[in-house]
């Protein structure tokens, strides 16, 4: 039951005083890359030849043989490794990923803001098609999709050993980033870690997963990961304003 004031009106108990975060209330920024995923694969695969398409990704997805030595490095060398993160090898590749970005990358928005979650979408992006590149360096299949910047993103909630804050209405990563050593000592984060590692090399050394044609590129999700998971505090919104 409720408790009465001195004026004989009833108090919010502590859980109506909390704002609750709706069901569909994603961040801004979740909701542009999700649009923009859906679309480039939409427009691959009912607006473009095939030999449209496949001119598009020779410019836009990462190829690691492009940065071997064995070629000029033009302009698509420069943005490939960003431009990749958008591209998916098919409906089941993109729907896991999108759903693995707003359950991870929701709580991670809302507590760093929309443009430092940009930075750390690219910066993650980045480190694993690069980690990807120093095990595969003369690769010439294209690597596709956001999968190592989602790998970034379960870094970052280790980091915060899965702790969420709802106090302002949006569920976001709560308290300061763990030190790497009380992270080793979660059970809960290790546990996480142990299965997470397990289906990527599980996933790697069968080289499918049901409903997807195309080889899942786990050499990028450590890679993201690990960028994620060492790196976060370089993206902290709150950590900046302690300094």
């Amino acid at each position: 039951m409720n408790a009465m004031n001195e004026a004989g009106q009833a108090e919010p108990t502590q859980d109506e005083a909390l704002p609750h975060e709706p069901v569909f209330n994603l961040p801004a920024v979740i909701i542009a890359i999700v649009a923009v995923c859906f679309g480039v694969h939409l427009v691959r695969l009912y607006l473009l030849t095939q030999q449209q398409d496949i001119e598009l990704l020779i410019r836009t997805a990462f190829i690691p043989v492009r940065y071997s030595g064995q070629y000029d490095l033009d302009f698509y060398a420069f943005s490939s490794p960003f431009t990749y993160t958008f591209l998916h090898g098919g409906w089941a590749h993109l729907i896991v990923n999108m759903v693995w970005l707003v359950a991870f990358g929701s709580p991670l928005a809302n507590r760093i803001g929309a443009m430092r979650f940009i930075l750390f979408f690219a910066f993650t992006g980045l480190a694993a098609a690069f980690f990807f590149f120093a095990i595969h360096p003369t690769m010439q299949a294209p690597l596709v999709g956001a999968s190592g910047s989602i790998s970034g993103m379960m870094g970052a909630a280790a980091r915060f050993a899965f702790s969420i804050d709802r106090s302002t209405g949006k569920g976001a990563f709560g308290g300061a980033p763990l030190p790497f050593s009380a992270v080793l000592r979660s059970r809960a984060t290790l546990s996480f870690l142990a299965v997470w590692m397990v289906i990527n090399i599980v996933t790697g050394v069968v080289g499918f997963v049901p409903g997807n044609d195309s080889q899942i590129a786990w050499e990028a999700h450590i890679g993201g990961f690990l960028a994620g998971f060492l790196c976060l505090r370089l993206f902290d919104r709150r950590q900046a304003r302690q300094a």
